[in-house]
């Protein structure tokens, strides 16, 4: 696994879906997994001109998505990805939505049959920040974890370590991680000060 510092793209607001972008080689063929709007296959369209799908359950953010000029496919992720043929993709992109889902070990597995490479981000629950709330009796809250315990759609939160041995155990390889803090690429203790984590694996060889 390597630790890289991720090349000047356009600028965006989003510094997540630069780190992203700077992983995807340009023409690849892109899922975007609970895609949200489609803002992130936007923005790789428009910065790696890349091709490729959506998969969003919600009504609204498919139409959001149509909006964008996404190709988009209205689907349940935990119903797995049985409708797109093996190796039919360069990446899959899980962005932060893995926290969410019931079936990790399912959703890693079926992004790896059906893509040479993955690609996750989620938010570090081992951040400093979160830690100190949890010293002081409480469920983080943050810009990263913004739900309160009661509405909350994480259920499989963890901490950088914690995904690192899950890819260990189920023979994922993980070719590069980036630790951010805002716009800001963390490298110093990254699970102690690093708010989002994101991973690029393959399956192990």
């Amino acid at each position: 696994m390597t630790t890289t510092a991720a090349p000047a793209l356009p600028i965006t607001s989003r510094p997540d879906f630069a780190a992203i972008a700077a992983w995807v080689q340009p023409g690849a063929r892109v899922l975007d997994l609970g895609c949200g709007d489609g803002s992130l296959l936007r923005y790789l369209r428009d910065v790696r001109n890349v091709r490729g799908y959506g998969v969003e359950i919600d009504d609204a953010n498919v139409l959001g998505c149509l909006n964008n000029g996404v190709n988009v496919i209205q689907s349940d992720l935990e119903s797995g990805l049985s409708s797109f043929e093996s190796g039919s993709f360069d990446y899959v992109i899980l962005s932060q939505t893995l926290q969410a889902m019931k079936h990790t070990e399912g959703i890693v597995r079926e992004m790896l049959r059906v893509s040479k490479e993955g690609i996750v981000s989620f938010p570090n629950f081992g951040y400093w920040k979160n830690r100190l709330q949890v010293v002081f009796g409480h469920m983080p809250v943050s810009e990263t974890l913004p739900y309160q315990w009661f509405d909350t759609p994480n259920i499989h939160l963890c901490t950088l370590g914690d995904f690192e041995a899950f890819c260990h155990q189920h023979g994922v390889h993980i070719l590069e991680r980036r630790v951010m803090n805002g716009d800001h690429q963390v490298t110093l203790s990254p699970n102690f000060l690093g708010m989002l984590a994101f991973y690029r694996f393959e399956r192990q060889k």
